[in-house]
């Protein structure tokens, strides 16, 4: 593969995003954090891009966490500013999914989780070690991870900083599914792809109304989605989608 430390590749309306440092785990330095945000700026802007995958180059990780020998003294001076990621200040209102291929540790365990659906291959790992370098999770694992798995399995996993395997992170709902290594970018793919079938902007709808819901109660979440309901209701691809369920043929989305 390229010498980039992330890359983007794009096929069939899916990109995929690829951390491509394997000698260093994906572990996050400076460099590889801004590299990584440059794509989901690309991804979020790239109109032809409806669904993107996150993973890793190779069997060994996912995406170690940060590379502390770098990060740390980075994260400590206080005039560092870090990039916009999807862990924290980057909003991106398309799908995407990770595609787990090995150890998921810190941060690499909060950017699956800031995915909207993760798919595991059976050998990875997934932990939240920070307290075992005397400091704690810090790019969204204490809120994402209660609102995954409950305030107690999280309380557990973020303050003990013992790993978990993909069988247990399933069996928790931290992952949609576990799959073999070898399946693991098909049944990526196959996921991308039943959603770019459907509806862009209703899929683009029910994100939003999922990532904004979470903070709201039920009366305002009710309201919130009865507002984007309204919206796509009234779009050409509402219109093509009913048609073309009507006629019993594949509709053919503009986004529009």
């Amino acid at each position: 593969m390229s010498d980039e430390l992330v890359l983007y590749e794009k096929s069939d309306n899916i990109a995929t995003i690829t951390f491509n440092d394997p000698k260093g785990f994906h572990s996050m330095s400076p460099e590889i954090f801004k590299a990584f945000s440059d794509a989901l700026i690309q991804f979020r802007d790239d109109s032809d891009a409806l669904v993107a995958i996150v993973t890793g180059n190779g069997k060994k990780a996912f995406c170690a966490g940060a590379d502390v020998k770098a990060m740390i003294p980075a994260l400590r001076d206080r005039s560092y500013v870090l990039p916009p990621l999807i862990t924290r200040g980057l909003n991106i209102m398309k799908p995407i999914i990770a595609a787990v291929n090995g150890l998921a540790l810190g941060g690499g365990m909060e950017i699956a989780m800031a995915c909207d659906i993760r798919i595991a291959a059976d050998h990875a790992l997934f932990g939240q070690p920070e307290v075992n370098l005397g400091i704690m999770a810090g790019w969204g694992g204490t809120q994402r991870l209660p609102r995954l798995v409950g305030a107690g399995k999280a309380a557990e996993i973020l303050m003990t900083g013992e790993n978990i395997d993909a069988n247990e992170a399933y069996r928790i709902g931290l992952v949609n599914k576990v799959v073999l290594y070898d399946e693991l970018m098909t049944a990526a793919r196959e996921m991308a792809a039943r959603i770019c079938s459907r509806g862009p902007l209703g899929v683009q709808a029910t994100k939003e109304a999922i990532v904004r819901g979470l903070n709201m109660n039920l009366e305002d979440g009710l309201y919130m989605e009865k507002a984007l309901f309204d919206n796509v209701l009234t779009t050409e691809d509402s219109f093509e989608g009913v048609a073309a369920f009507t006629q019993k043929r594949a509709a053919q989305y503009k986004q529009k």
